[in-house]
């Protein structure tokens, strides 16, 4: 009865970089019913191609057949469901200057980040691990008064 379970899912996508391929990949997901968690598109390096990767949540069977649909579409080449792999994600956030600069980078190092900017204002750090890492760092921040948060999106590669 695993089957039914949604569990969090990486899928990572190669396509021929043109318009509307991404409208069609999401539709796939929507049309099922599932949110994308986090969905991160980038050009592949001295190709005509791009790299897709999609994080989910969603049942074995429902991820299978999303599979099965996306290896249909035509700009699709490959479709990769991780299953040991490398993942990271970043986030930056933005703290007020009256707090800490030493004790936000030391936090920021112990998990895998620094100091990106500071301005006459504001501090902006940067952090890439782990998603869950990266959220145990948005929550240790809070004790700094972060003002503005943003993630960015899951990269994956296979092991």
């Amino acid at each position: 009865m695993t089957n039914s379970i949604n569990e969090r899912r990486v899928i990572s996508v190669i396509v021929l970089n043109e318009s509307s391929v991404l409208a069609r990949i999401t539709a796939l997901f929507a049309g099922r019913g599932y949110n994308i968690e986090s969905l991160t598109v980038a050009p592949i390096p001295n190709s005509e191609m791009s790299h897709i990767t999609i994080a989910t949540n969603g049942s074995a069977k429902v991820m299978e057949q999303i599979t099965k649909q996306l290896h249909k579409l035509i700009p699709v080449y490959k479709v990769i469901e991780h299953e040991e792999m490398v993942e990271k994600e970043m986030v930056l956030v933005k703290f007020p200057i009256t707090e800490h600069l030493s004790d936000i980078g030391a936090l920021c190092a112990a998990y895998n980040g620094g100091i990106a900017n500071v301005g006459k204002e504001m501090i902006i750090a940067m952090v890439a691990d782990e998603p869950k890492r990266v959220q145990h760092f948005i929550e240790a921040a809070q004790r700094y008064n972060p003002s503005e948060v943003i993630r960015g999106g899951v990269v994956a590669i296979e092991r």
